[in-house]
């Protein structure tokens, strides 16, 4: 003969409460885990990695001429520290494993221990592209399909470099854009302050603060221009 339906729910509520006090069997209690404990946020993993994460992406510009060019640049989350890899008029597969090889190079110099790379599901890189960092010790993280958003700083890179230097600038060939990009790399990695990192620089250690008022009085400042004056750079002078 089978228990009331009284008694089913008084046995119930013992081995729920039970289960809550962290007595019986766990696996009659019905409790789902916290959203927390079965999988954290892009945004908690951005912040938790941000020593060992890069990300990389394509910035397309065009000549005088009309020719398309494609340029491939590598930003650090924790310092912003951007490497233009590269232009070309022709991103082929060997051309971008050949950039992938000489960034591995370049960090190795640069002591940089990065373990993630995030990048988008362009076309453009190869398999090849992600073993050679898989060689390395770097992981691929691929984005979601049009969610921009999961590689927010390097796409902030791509904007401010097309507000404050491609948009201001007429691009002759793919030899004047390189040095155009190598002198806004150098602006941008030593001279240009960073809201993301307390307005600091990513090669460049801040000056000290100024604590004295005299020493307003005897500020000298001297500004310095790249490519003719697009970009400027003020500083005391010695």
């Amino acid at each position: 003969m089978g228990l009331s339906a009284r008694a089913r729910r008084t046995a119930g509520a013992r081995r729920e409460g039970r289960c809550l006090h962290g007595l019986g069997d766990p696996s009659g209690c019905r409790i789902d885990p916290a959203p927390e404990r079965a999988a954290g946020t892009w945004a908690g993993f951005l912040r938790s990695q941000a020593d060992a994460l890069l990300a990389c992406d394509f910035l397309e510009t065009v000549t005088l001429a009309g020719a398309r060019l494609y340029v491939l640049a590598v930003i650090e989350h924790r310092t912003r520290r951007i490497r233009i890899l590269g232009a070309t008029a022709h991103p082929t597969a060997s051309w971008v494993v050949q950039a992938a090889r000489n960034l591995v190079m370049d960090l190795e110099d640069a002591g940089c221990r990065a373990r993630w790379l995030i990048r988008d599901r362009d076309g453009k890189f190869p398999g090849l592209f992600d073993a050679v960092l898989a060689d390395a010790g770097i992981k691929i993280v691929l984005t979601g399909v049009r969610m921009p958003r999961m590689t927010a700083i390097s796409e902030r890179w791509v904007l401010t470099c097309r507000r404050e230097l491609l948009d201001r600038t007429l691009i002759w060939n793919q030899r004047h854009l390189l040095h155009t990009l190598r002198e806004f790399e150098t602006f941008y990695n030593e001279h240009r302050p960073h809201q993301g990192i307390a307005n600091a620089r990513p090669s460049t250690p801040l000056p000290p603060p100024i604590t004295e008022p005299d020493q307003i009085a005897r500020l000298d400042v001297r500004r310095h221009q790249r490519l003719g004056g697009i970009l400027n750079e003020y500083r005391h002078a010695a």
